[in-house]
């Protein structure tokens, strides 16, 4: 049987991101990839990353392979542990369970960084969105492929949007999935680009360590957006992830 693949995109951008990926998939394979709430076409769903999950739910067919990119892995994680029961197994693109640093946690942005972000997105939204697409596409050496396809792909910062998106920059600021990762039934693949400027690679190297059945795979001369850069080699690792029996 064929597992259906559920996509969970990152912060900002929409559904569209993952084109280059999906042309590399098997087209028979059944795909899902909703928008996050409040972006894309998607309605808002409240202010916690409890209730954005809630909400991808109806999106998530029962024995789903998710693959969760940036905080679409943040979201994803969660799932894993509070609907367990829908998904198979999970595939983490570029993931951390903690964005910010902390004194444990060196592995991620300044919390001064990312509190400079917030500030410039209430100022000037569109701008900050650029900025956030300029760091994704660091380190890559398809760097103006991957900035082309994910300025493509971005969630308009306007009147409807721009509440769900300040939302979606405070989750990443506070939300802290290092106490789930034990805890996660599924299998899990992780996929990192070896520049991510976002999340460092030694944010996965923590996930592969801290998880019962994870195993990271990264990308050189890659940065946030794997999926984009590489695509082939994604869908290569994503299919063969699929077809693994681990019962």
């Amino acid at each position: 049987m064929t597992r259906p693949i559920v996509l969970l995109h990152g912060w900002g951008l929409s559904a569209a991101v993952w084109t280059p990926l999906r042309a590399r998939l098997d087209p028979a394979t059944p795909i899902h990839a909703p928008d996050l709430p409040g972006h894309g076409n998607a309605a808002p769903a409240g202010t916690t990353l409890a209730s954005w999950a809630e909400a991808l739910l109806p999106a998530i067919p029962d024995g789903s392979i998710v693959v969760g990119w940036s905080l679409g892995a943040q979201l994803a994680l969660y799932l894993a542990v509070h609907a367990a029961a829908k998904i198979d197994r999970l595939v983490l693109i570029g993931a951390s369970p903690r964005f910010v640093q902390a004194d444990d946690w060196p592995a991620a942005l300044p919390t001064a960084t990312l509190d400079e972000f917030r500030h410039h997105f209430d100022l000037d939204p569109a701008a900050t969105q650029r900025r956030f697409v300029a760091l994704q596409s660091l380190g890559d050496a398809a760097r103006r492929e991957v900035s082309a396809t994910l300025g493509a792909a971005l969630t308009p910062a306007d009147a409807a949007h721009h509440t769900a998106l300040a939302n979606g920059l405070r989750l990443l600021a506070e939300s802290d999935l290092r106490t789930l990762a034990s805890r996660v039934p599924q299998p899990v693949r992780l996929l990192h680009g070896s520049e991510d400027k976002l999340m460092p690679v030694a944010a996965a190297e923590w996930l592969a360590d801290a998880l019962p059945q994870g195993r990271l795979s990264v990308f050189r001369q890659t940065g946030h957006a794997p999926f984009v850069s590489r695509p082939a080699d994604c869908a290569t690792l994503i299919e063969s992830f699929a077809q693994e029996n681990f019962r």
